[in-house]
C-alpha cells in the first residue's frame, strides 16, 4: 500500500511541486509523521493536511522541518515562497469565478424579472386591450411616430404642429404642441416659491435646536462629537500567510492560523514532573497558547489569560507533545500555562 496519498486533482502544479519535495524530504528522513510531528512541534493531524497538499505548510513547519531533516534552510524557504504565491493565486481565482457565478445569477433574475412586467402587456404601465387597432391609445402594425404625429402605411401627410386652437385631426390623437411661454414662467415661479419655503424651514428648525441646547440645564452647550473611526478602518494590516488578529484568533488552531514559526516566542516555562510546559505568545496575532512536550498519553495542557478562568485546553493523545488552541491576550504579561498530568500532579508557569 502506498504511504502517501494522490494530490488533489486541480492543485496548482508549483504546489504539487513543493508538495512532493516535502514528501521526499520525510522519506529520506527515515521519519515517520507522528515522528516529524514530536520534532517539529507541528500536530500530526496538520503534517497530514500540508503533506496532502489540503493545507500548505505555514512558512515555521517548513523552516522546522529543515532543521530535523538538515535540508539547507534558505533553499526549502524560497521554494515555499513561490508555493505560497501560487497557493494565493489559486485562491484569487476562486473567488473571481464565484463572484462571476453570483452576477451571472442575479443578471438571470434581472432578466426573468423585466420579461414579465406589471400589467402583463409587454411594456411597463400598460393595460391589456390599448394596442388594438383603432383603440383609444394604440396604433396599427408598422406604423411609426414622426415627433408626435402618427403616420402608418399610406396615411396622408399631415402637418406635424398646429397653431392654437386648431382642430384636432381626426382619427388619432391630438399631437402635443410646445407648453407656452407663460406656463413655463409660472412653473420656475412656483418652483422657486416651493425652494424657498423649504429652506427657510431648515433654517427656522436649526434656530430651534441651536437655542434649546443653549438653553439647556447648567448654561451648557452641547457639542456634537466627530465619529470614531469604524473597527475595520483601525484594524492592524497583518502580514501574509497570518489569518487572524486578537479575539479572532480566539479557540482557533495556531499553526492554521499562521500565528507560529516566526511570529512567536516562549515567554514562560515550567518543568511539571518530566514534563515541559510553555506559553507561547504571539505579537502578530495579539493572542497566546500552551504546549507541553516530554508528556505521556492524558497529560492536559490548559491556557488562560488576563487573570480569566476560562480557556483553552489540548491533551496528549498519541505523541509526546500536545498545545492548546488560542486565546487572545493584547501582550504576554497575564497569559499563563497549566499542565495536569495523568498521574495526577499539576503545576502552572509563573504569571510575568
Amino acid at each position: 500500500m502506498p504511504r502517501w496519498k494522490a494530490l488533489p486533482e486541480g492543485l496548482d502544479p508549483e504546489v504539487s511541486e513543493f508538495t512532493s519535495q516535502l514528501r521526499g524530504l520525510v522519506d529520506r528522513s527515515g521519519l515517520s509523521i507522528a515522528a516529524v510531528s514530536d520534532r517539529t512541534g507541528y500536530s500530526k493531524t496538520s503534517w497530514e493536511r500540508y503533506l496532502n497538499g489540503r493545507l500548505l505548510a505555514p512558512k515555521g513547519a517548513i523552516v522546522a522541518l529543515a532543521d530535523v531533516t538538515g535540508t539547507h534552510q534558505g533553499h526549502l524557504t524560497t521554494m515555499w515562497e513561490l508555493a505560497e504565491r501560487a497557493w494565493s493565486r489559486s485562491e484569487m481565482r476562486h473567488d473571481m469565478t464565484m463572484e462571476a457565478i453570483r452576477i451571472s445569477q442575479a443578471r438571470s433574475a434581472l432578466g426573468e424579472f423585466s420579461q414579465n412586467p406589471v400589467g402583463g402587456s409587454g411594456r411597463p404601465g400598460g393595460s391589456a386591450g390599448t394596442d388594438a387597432p383603432g383603440g383609444s391609445g394604440g396604433r396599427p402594425a408598422g406604423a411609426t411616430v414622426d415627433f408626435g404625429v402618427m403616420r402608418g402605411p399610406g396615411a396622408p401627410s399631415v402637418p406635424q404642429q398646429r397653431g392654437p386652437g386648431g382642430p384636432p385631426r381626426p382619427g388619432g390623437p391630438s399631437p402635443a404642441g410646445p407648453p407656452p411661454a407663460g406656463g413655463r414662467k409660472r412653473g420656475r415661479r412656483r418652483m422657486t416659491i416651493f425652494v424657498a419655503g423649504v429652506v427657510g424651514a431648515a433654517l427656522v428648525t436649526a434656530a430651534a435646536v441651536l437655542l434649546t441646547d443653549i438653553g439647556g440645564d447648567g448654561g451648557e452647550q452641547t457639542v456634537a462629537e466627530s465619529p470614531s473611526p469604524s473597527p475595520s478602518s483601525s484594524a492592524p494590516v497583518l502580514p501574509a500567510g497570518v489569518k487572524c488578529g486578537g479575539d479572532a484568533c480566539t479557540g482557533k488552531d495556531p499553526e492554521e492560523m499562521g500565528c507560529g514559526g516566526e511570529f512567536v516566542e516562549t515567554v514562560a516555562s515550567a518543568t511539571v514532573g518530566t514534563a515541559l510546559i510553555e506559553v507561547r505568545y504571539s505579537k502578530t496575532c495579539s493572542a497566546a497558547w500552551a504546549r507541553i512536550t516530554q508528556a505521556a498519553v492524558g497529560d492536559e495542557v490548559r491556557i488562560t489569560a488576563g487573570g480569566e478562568t476560562s480557556g483553552q485546553t489540548g491533551e496528549v493523545e498519541t505523541a509526546t507533545n500536545a498545545y492548546t488552541p488560542m486565546v487572545a491576550s493584547p501582550d504576554s504579561a497575564g497569559a499563563k500555562a497549566c499542565a495536569t498530568l495523568a498521574s495526577g500532579e499539576t503545576g502552572c508557569t509563573p504569571v510575568r
